[in-house]
């Protein structure tokens, strides 16, 4: 930003500040300022004391000499200045193909004229006012990236924050500095909640204090100058009561992100509201992000390792994960084939020849496999599945190996999948990012996310599926008749080639393929996709997690096949119920990123995914 702007834009926010903290001193604590007189355009009811704020910001900016876009809580986004004002929807101004933009203002105000209005008309002292003041992009919306000024005034006892990026950040004209307590029973923190949040009431629970002051704009800026050690507003700020204390934040040197510890960059919206973290200092930010992701991390000491063993791709690859995790002082267990077929492999005579001829078919792995050590007793360290005993278990395949694997595993043991399959969905990473990934993982920087599984009853036997469910005949080409029930309600009955039951997880894989909705796997539901139905209103549908479906086949003398992932099998017979609820055991996958869905199904199913697939031969 030009130093004239920034210096016209202070002159300007403090102009505002002033003058409506010398009007609304005279409504402070008096019952009709409390009186709702409309909605706002945030869609929140105004009061009348809000209006009076507001109207002090428009005839200010409205007097200028230049014009300025304005965001503000009741009246919306205009734009304003030499006498007129315009309701205008920014986005579509900034977007518009064709824009001149040398005509449109430079600056955006965003302001909140009066953040903490219960607090004013009660008399509780916590009240004030934000302005932050971003700069016009070119070609694209503007983004809390764009403020560069930021102003907070507490009109209750005079505190005066500012902000310029780049520059620092001040309280009463001295630099401040935020927290460095790292200790969560130590800790103030600040800030709103959810309903039901299990994770966040933990995080309360532990915190030495919690204050709720009902004012956003003051209290996180209260990180910033160590008032706070944090806060959190779980339910979703507006973009206008943090665009000026994040910057203070940031300015400051404490952290501020969303729930998952991603950077804050939303557009500037009336609309737009965040979910915000806000720590101290970075140690403690991750300790917070970790509560309320229910994420906490144990420190990972001994690891498991599966992989096919129809692939020498995938089976030499193992050998140089075993050497590595070796080096780095973890120990070791090895699914029981895998051990059998690497110390198979290590007495084979045949082992130089097969080395080239991977090397050759799999050029990926080449540089992997150059140098590997065969000293290694593989069957010392060999134990099944349903008797691993480890932090996390690293699964070499593709996502029919990790759905064998984890089907087979009877404790939650943390899954870090490594794709030497086809498309790789429910893997974490590619060959060539292996060995990073896993120095990060070994010190502790993950991310645990957690699937929801199906849980299958028929008759008196239970089965579990990560991805799906499908329900089909024995015989090709012929139909089947359903009666679906949810809750006890039936919802459908229809003749189909099938019926697929799909989680979160399972959305982009055959669910996907006959026709169903992808569903990011944070949704809490589970979708029916019937197959080829004969009946033209009938189309998937999304329920509810918490709820029991229940399907009954209704044609008498045809069986159905069940069959869970792709692995297990089952019959069911006429007038028979299979009842589907969501499993109380989860699934749980070690990430190296939490952006992890939405990049996957870029990466994956853009071009099919698909890659080559080496079986052994001798």
């Amino acid at each position: 930003m030009k130093e004239s702007y920034k210096k016209l834009a202070t002159k300007i926010s403090n102009e505002i500040i002033e003058a409506v903290e010398k009007e609304i001193a005279k409504h402070i604590g008096k019952k009709e300022s409390g009186d709702i007189v409309k909605i706002g355009a945030d869609g929140t009811p105004t009061s009348y004391i809000d209006i009076i704020a507001e109207n002090i910001v428009i005839d200010i900016l409205k007097r200028q000499n230049e014009n300025f876009f304005l965001i503000s809580e009741e009246i919306g986004e205009l734009i304003i200045g030499k006498g007129k004002e315009e309701q205008i929807n920014i986005y579509e101004a900034l977007s518009r193909e064709n824009t001149d933009y040398s005509e449109l203002p430079k600056l955006i105000f965003l302001v909140d004229p009066l953040d903490g209005t219960s607090n004013a008309i009660k008399e509780i002292p916590s009240y004030g006012i934000s302005v932050a003041v971003a700069e016009t992009p070119e070609g694209r919306m503007a983004t809390l990236d764009d403020v560069k000024l930021g102003f907070i005034k507490n009109f209750t006892n005079g505190n005066y924050f500012e902000a310029r990026k780049g520059e620092g950040a001040w309280l009463n004209g001295k630099t401040t500095k935020p927290s460095e307590e790292t200790r969560i029973s130590n800790i103030s923190i600040g800030g709103f909640t959810k309903n039901s949040t299990v994770a966040a009431s933990k995080l309360i629970d532990t915190a030495r204090r919690m204050r709720v002051l009902g004012s956003v704009v003051l209290e996180l800026s209260y990180v910033g100058s160590g008032k706070y050690d944090a806060f959190l507003d779980l339910r979703g700020s507006r973009i206008i009561d943090i665009a000026a204390s994040k910057l203070i934040v940031e300015e400051c040197g404490a952290i501020i992100t969303n729930n998952y510890g991603e950077k804050l960059n939303n557009k500037l919206s009336i609309h737009e509201k965040a979910i915000v973290v806000a720590a101290g200092n970075e140690y403690l930010h991750e300790q917070i992000i970790d509560i309320i992701n229910d994420n906490e991390k144990e420190i990972i000491a001994k690891i498991g390792i599966v992989s096919r063993v129809d692939d020498y791709k995938s089976i030499l690859f193992s050998i140089k994960i075993i050497d590595f995790l070796f080096k780095n002082g973890i120990d070791i267990e090895i699914e029981t084939s895998l051990a059998l077929k690497l110390q198979e492999l290590k007495n084979n005579p045949k082992l130089n020849y097969i080395l080239h001829r991977t090397k050759l078919e799999s050029p990926e792995i080449e540089e992997y496999i150059d140098d590997l050590k065969f000293d290694i007793d593989f069957k010392e360290y060999s134990a099944k599945l349903d008797k691993f005993d480890c932090d996390m278990a690293i699964i070499l395949g593709g996502d029919g190996t990790l759905l064998r694997t984890q089907s087979k595993m009877t404790q939650e043991i943390p899954i870090f999948g490594i794709n030497l399959g086809t498309v790789g969905f429910l893997t974490e990473i590619e060959i060539k990012d292996t060995f990073k990934a896993l120095k990060t993982v070994i010190k502790g920087n993950y991310y645990i996310e957690k699937r929801t599984q199906l849980r299958v009853s028929y008759e008196d036997q239970r089965y579990y599926a990560l991805n799906e469910v499908v329900i089909m005949t024995e015989q090709t080409a012929k139909m089947l008749h359903f009666e679906v029930q949810v809750d006890d309600e039936v919802v459908e009955e229809f003749r189909a080639d099938g019926l697929i039951i799909s989680t979160p997880s399972g959305s982009t894989a055959y669910s996907m393929s006959a026709g169903g909705p992808i569903l990011d796997p944070k949704v809490g539901g589970f979708i029916i996709i019937p197959i080829c139905p004969f009946k033209l209103g009938v189309r998937p549908f999304i329920v509810s997690d918490n709820s029991e479906i229940k399907i009954k086949l209704l044609k008498k003398g045809k069986k159905a096949i069940f069959v869970m992932d792709g692995q297990i099998n089952e019959e069911a017979e006429y007038l028979e119920e299979i009842k589907f609820r969501k499993s109380k055991k989860k699934v749980h996958f070690i990430r190296t990123s939490s952006k992890y869905f939405y990049k996957k199904v870029k990466d994956k199913l853009k071009e099919g995914g698909l890659s080559s697939e080496h079986e052994c031969w001798e």
